[in-house]
């Protein structure tokens, strides 16, 4: 009789057990991202507000309060064959979900490998606006495209009152040739003149060749824009500046990092493109303090949010769907409005799954960052992908 009891104990524990484990269901998050290499100083602070983000959530129960989230990640090294391994690698290993790099060739060739898998798949700050259409429609971006960047920083520089633009741009990436392209479109539309453009090759340090030519301009040009981003634009800006030339530089958000605000007196000046600024009393700033209190360091660039960003986009998108099934998830997140994160809203509905979401300008002034504004621009003024 004991022995028929603890038989019958023993069922009832294993049933429970089942059916616990049917309303705390795993799915695993695949990440291929550079964490070593050039694009480092973006993807590992985003890998890092992406992890705190899904300890969060799988803390209040998981995805949709139901999906406890684990994560695979692979380090792609900033390279694409690279990255299209670790790919293959986690589609194989059936991965629900595929965050891509920060950058756009990587995360293609990445996407053209989940999209037959009908796996989601999200850049971390891939912003060039082609991604999705270049992938399939299971491809989103995260972050604020390159034409709209430009656009708002070409309607600062009118507000400024630059008439002339100079553009250094690099056809090694879509990123470094197009968003310059979108600039000096705009610029023009609004009345400015292009006095010249240059160009340069990815990686390289001598650029002597490039700064004589935009001293040699008479008149020097109002204003010089590039979205070139390191090791380039530190080396660009010191000869640049070494060589006497004093214009203002706009930049993009690929120099949101520590290495500019570390370039001393010659970066005093610099206005770029970024996600958002913590301002006082904002989500952001409590974010930039709880993330602080956690880790011991505080954020040294706006892709630590940015990162901690997409785990909740998600989640709002698997409470909408109820599920993780590919099509079901991808049709949520192509349908979200007004989703509230740390730096505002993001909407990918009526889009070609690149968010609507703001853009913020800050200036380098003393080796720290400062808010110049935060706007979303006309549609109507943003150049076609």
């Amino acid at each position: 009789m004991n022995t028929f009891r603890f038989a019958m104990l023993a069922g009832v524990m294993t049933l429970s057990g089942f059916a616990s484990a049917a309303q705390a269901e795993d799915i695993v998050i695949g990440l291929a991202t550079a964490q070593t290499g050039g694009l480092a100083y973006a993807d590992q602070p985003s890998l890092a507000g992406f992890k705190m983000a899904v300890d969060e959530i799988n803390a209040k129960g998981g995805l949709g309060g139901k999906y406890k989230v684990t994560l695979d990640i692979k380090d792609t090294r900033t390279d694409t064959a690279t990255t299209v391994q670790a790919a293959q690698e986690l589609v194989a290993a059936g991965v629900k979900v595929l965050i891509t790099p920060c950058d756009a060739d990587p995360s293609i060739a990445a996407g053209q490998i989940s999209q037959p898998a009908q796996i989601p798949t999200l850049t971390f700050c891939g912003t060039t606006p082609t991604i999705t259409e270049a992938v399939g429609d299971y491809m989103f971006g995260t972050y604020p495209a390159d034409n709209g960047q430009a656009t708002l920083l070409a309607d600062f520089a009118m507000q400024k009152g630059y008439k002339t633009a100079y553009v250094l741009k690099s056809p090694d990436s879509a990123y470094t040739l197009r968003l310059p392209e979108y600039f000096a479109e705009v610029f023009k539309k609004k009345g400015g003149t292009l006095v010249g453009e240059g160009s340069y090759t990815m990686g390289q340090q001598d650029f002597a060749a490039e700064v004589t030519k935009i001293k040699a301009l008479n008149p020097q040009p109002d204003v010089i824009m590039t979205a070139a981003y390191e090791p380039d634009f530190p080396a660009f800006l010191q000869q640049l500046r070494g060589a006497g030339v004093t214009a203002p530089v706009l930049g993009s958000d690929g120099i949101d990092s520590p290495t500019t605000t570390g370039l001393g007196d010659i970066a005093n000046g610099i206005v770029h493109t970024t996600a958002g600024f913590p301002t006082e009393g904002s989500k952001l700033a409590a974010f930039y303090d709880k993330f602080k209190a956690a880790t011991g360091a505080a954020p040294e660039t706006v892709y630590v949010a940015t990162g901690y960003e997409i785990p909740y986009i998600l989640d709002a998108a698997v409470t909408a769907a109820g599920s993780v099934d590919g099509p079901a998830l991808r049709d949520a997140l192509a349908n979200l409005k007004d989703v509230e994160v740390l730096t505002g809203k993001v909407t990918y509905a009526g889009t070609n799954r690149m968010p609507i979401r703001d853009i913020t300008l800050v200036e380098i002034e003393g080796g720290k960052r400062k808010l110049v504004l935060t706007a979303m621009p006309d549609p109507a003024d943003v150049p076609k992908p």
